[in-house]
């Protein structure tokens, strides 16, 4: 049999990509090298307590991607954001409000406001760029490419003349600014800057004095926000299996891609790791786009191709920890109401780029940037008394730690980790009856990730938009004809969205690959 497409991969993107091409009448296979479906977005069990593996909440799932599958079964719980301060003077940020823990106004709550209200309205701009192919010229595009191109950089520039001449003139100066500069410039440098700068940087390898935070910001803040999936993350990756196979996908787990046949310059189908040949008429890959490469062979790129994506920088700083509490934790000057809320460990902007200059040499953060999570504590009832489960997203670990990734270094990790949270909820760690700790390192060893990074690449102004995942290589089509590019590595970037699998699959089905 030889199918339409074949995905390779089956986190959130590589499904969505199939379950896109299904519904449009594709006979899809999706092959996945792991035993079950969700690449990051995946739950798990630890000592009997479900937990989310490593991503823990959505940011920004396009509203698009779950009405055009039909994922009306997906509910989402947008979360309050905990900001903890040393002294016990914790904000609460929930959209653009600024509050003490008891509800009153922060005092700094109108220059938050402001900033937000800025960052959203100018991120306003960006989000239809993310539900669409990157504007410019890539291999093998047509005139209606660059057509649709120049009508989506009118519209964006009639947006941008629509912001009025001060706010124009705002956006283009703080566009490409670090995030630091920006929010110290209303903004005391405390746990308020301290959360922006967090979100800034999540998952890269920047600080919030890098060039471009800014930009960085406005695309975090140009959806809805971060939410909880109910019932945890891997509900998500179910209903996008769910939809593909559906409408007649394959999803094949356990089959991992040993080669991707090229034959006459075209990309015609597969080889799994047991030796088994799949053929197709095109193939979408959600990995890496070096790995990608590798597979269908470097000799089928050009020089100046291989030059560029062996030039992605790819280097993870994110870890992920995971712990089962054998009680609900106490954080001080912290009212139990608010455990279900996105807690962060950020106290000030200069706190954060402090965590990431260690990094820079090779060594973990003493004093890491944390992102809290307690599902248990959103689902209320989903728990037992005596088993709660934490997921901590910790920054900075670095993908090439001095040393290399020992027991040893796991286990200083999970120290750090833990003494840094004693510091905020006194105690904690006497209640840790179980751990897992994943490094970049063993991210990237379980789910291929390169480099362990979350976004599969760095997300910045040299790897967005026309140049994700490099120059020439912007419209999902990956210099090979019939192979095309649908994971986080392509545009727009990472978190879960959803959107870059959705838009390679319009794309190929544009171009009449599967025809």
């Amino acid at each position: 049999m030889t199918y339409d497409a074949i995905v390779i991969g089956a986190g959130h993107n590589g499904l969505t990509a199939a379950a896109t091409l299904a519904r449009k009448g594709a006979r899809v296979c999706v092959v996945e090298k792991n035993a079950k479906p969700g690449g990051m977005a995946l739950s798990g069990t630890l000592d009997g307590v479900e937990m989310p593996r490593m991503a823990h909440l959505v940011y920004n799932l396009n509203p698009r991607v779950l009405s055009e599958l039909g994922l009306s079964n997906v509910n989402l719980k947008p979360l309050k954001t905990v900001s903890l301060s040393p002294d016990g003077n914790h904000v609460v940020l929930d959209g653009n409000r600024a509050t003490r823990v008891d509800g009153t106004p922060h005092p700094e709550a109108t220059a938050y406001a402001a900033r937000y209200d800025d960052l959203k309205r100018f991120s306003a701009l960006l989000a239809p760029l993310a539900e669409r192919s990157a504007p410019g010229v890539s291999f093998g595009g047509r005139k209606l490419d660059k057509f649709s191109e120049l009508m989506a950089a009118a519209r964006i520039g009639l947006k941008l003349k629509l912001l009025g001449r001060r706010n124009m003139r705002e956006f283009l100066r703080i566009l490409l600014s670090n995030v630091h500069d920006y929010t110290l410039d209303e903004l005391s440098d405390g746990p308020i800057a301290g959360a922006m700068a967090a979100d800034a940087v999540k998952g890269s390898w920047s600080g919030p004095r890098s060039p471009g935070s800014v930009l960085s910001l406005m695309y975090r803040m140009s959806g809805s926000g971060p939410a909880h999936v109910m019932g945890g993350i891997g509900k998500l990756t179910e209903a996008l299996a769910e939809a593909a196979q559906s409408q007649a996908a394959e999803i094949r787990s356990g089959a991992g891609v040993a080669r991707i046949f090229v034959a006459e310059d075209r990309a015609v189908g597969v080889l799994l790791d047991d030796g088994s040949e799949l053929r197709a008429r095109t193939v979408l890959s959600s990995i890496g786009a070096l790995q990608s490469l590798k597979l269908a062979g470097v000799e089928h790129f050009d020089a100046e191709t291989v030059t560029r994506l062996r030039n992605i920088r790819t280097k993870g700083t994110a870890a992920k920890i995971n712990l089962v509490l054998g009680g609900v934790p106490t954080f001080s000057g912290l009212p139990s109401d608010l455990l279900g809320a996105r807690i962060v460990i950020a106290p000030g902007s200069t706190y954060v780029e402090h965590a990431f200059n260690p990094a820079k040499y090779g060594e973990m953060s003493e004093a890491p940037v944390l992102e809290i999570v307690m599902p248990g504590q959103i689902e209320p009832g989903t728990t037992q008394p005596d088993r709660h489960g934490m997921s901590i997203l910790f920054h900075y670990a670095p993908h090439d730690l001095e040393g290399g990734w020992t027991d040893a270094a796991h286990a200083r990790l999970l120290d750090i980790t833990l003494a840094t949270l004693d510091a905020y909820a006194p105690g904690l760690r006497q209640l840790v009856v179980a751990s897992e700790v994943l490094s970049p390192a063993r991210i990237e060893a379980e789910t291929g990730a390169p480099g362990g990074h979350w976004h599969h690449g760095e997300w910045s102004t040299d790897q967005m938009l026309t140049t994700r995942p490099a120059s020439g290589l912007a419209h999902y089509r990956f210099a090979v004809r019939g192979l095309y590019l649908c994971g986080a590595a392509t545009h727009p970037g990472g978190d879960v969205t959803g959107l870059p699998g959705r838009n390679a699959a319009l794309q190929l089905l544009k171009d009449g690959a599967c025809a």
